[in-house]
């Protein structure tokens, strides 16, 4: 009752937010029952069954990770002074924040399951009643054990995924440690899984899809890995040769910065990279089922990318202010978040191209 009374008196928002959650995971809870549908209208077929469930464990990651992000930037779990004393602690608020999590993605499931049953002509007084009736095999029983223990997948990992992502740490030192070990230690990791990874795609594209699907997982883990250690590189190539402040500082706040986002630019990377070969390989001639995780996927990364650079931003306020009390001018620091976005996107972007293109290499073969 707490969490949903802290959702009702939230700005709109982070509403809007936990919205946006919903309709992600009732888009990955459709996709999951439509791969139910496909298992259950085409019994003798079960590697293709096996497939399309795999397949939607893209969609379901990407969901998980904006949902906790989502989670990270909720201003309302946030510790401030007094709460302790009400029994709202770390550990309280943590709980808090899974629990609308769970919410959030629970709305969406039952959402997804309302309109696939619509769709089926299992529910009538609407429009399009039936209207894909064939493509869900609404001629046979829907197995609804199977549908709401699918349909649990999204709650379950998000609320799960949210908890551990903001489970209180014993001292800030201790929160802090871990990031500074990992600026640039998971670099030669994420390249040897990303070379892995392009590795298991050539293998598996001489099969069928579980090798490429495997290989892209490969890719999008070392893309993910390596993009902390990318952003930090970023940082100190600002610093080179005599920088000024504008530079100086630049960098600083992409070193500072690299974990947190780091990661989400290299899941965006690794995303950007599968849609180059996606495209070289079909051209765009997908199936609704398809855009539809395709949509999931760019949406719920790109969010998460949002998402993280509104935390930096909020990480960073005490040191703006102070910045701005010693007298530095606001162009200063549009200019250096302008300087910060265009050397990534010097450095991220023709690695996506060129990652998308190598993929695309083995798939056309």
């Amino acid at each position: 009752m707490l969490a949903l009374r802290l959702a009702r008196g939230t700005h709109p928002v982070v509403q809007l937010r936990r919205l946006c959650v919903a309709a992600a995971a009732a888009g990955v809870g459709f996709l999951l029952l439509c791969a139910l549908g496909y298992a259950v209208g085409h019994p003798q077929d079960s590697s293709e069954a096996v497939l399309r469930l795999l397949w939607c464990g893209l969609p379901l990651a990407a969901t998980v990770q904006f949902a906790v992000a989502v989670a990270r930037t909720d201003p309302s779990i946030r510790p401030r002074p007094g709460l302790s004393a009400i029994g709202l602690g770390p550990a309280r608020l943590t709980v808090i924040a899974a629990t609308s999590t769970a919410v959030a993605c629970t709305l969406g499931s039952a959402v997804a399951l309302l309109f696939y049953l619509h769709l089926r002509g299992d529910i009538t007084g609407l429009p399009f009643d039936g209207a894909a009736a064939d493509l869900l095999a609404a001629d046979q029983p829907l197995p609804l054990a199977a549908a709401l223990t699918l349909l649990a997948l999204v709650p379950v990992a998000g609320a799960t995924a949210a908890g551990l992502a903001l489970r209180p740490r014993r001292t800030e030192a201790e929160a802090e440690a871990p990031a500074e070990r990992s600026a640039t230690a998971g670099l030669p990791w994420g390249v040897a899984l990303l070379a892995v990874g392009l590795a298991v795609e050539t293998y598996g594209a001489r099969g069928d899809g579980g090798g490429v699907l495997a290989g892209w997982v490969l890719t999008a883990i070392g893309l993910a890995m390596a993009g902390p250690g990318l952003t930090h590189g970023c940082g100190r190539l600002l610093q080179m040769v005599r920088p000024g402040a504008v530079r100086l500082l630049a960098g600083r706040v992409l070193m500072d910065e690299a974990r947190r986002i780091g990661r989400p630019l290299g899941v965006v990377c690794a995303v950007g990279s599968g849609a180059v070969a996606g495209y070289a390989l079909y051209g765009g001639a997908l199936g609704p089922l398809s855009w539809l995780g395709v949509t999931v996927v760019v949406a719920c990364t790109t969010a998460t990318l949002l998402s993280a650079a509104l935390e930096s931003k909020q990480a960073r306020t005490h040191t703006t202010e102070a910045l701005l009390r010693l007298g530095a001018p606001p162009t200063v620091l549009r200019t250096t978040a302008l300087l910060r976005a265009g050397v990534l996107l010097a450095v991220f972007v023709p690695l996506t191209w060129a990652v998308g293109a190598l993929a695309a290499v083995p798939l056309r073969g």
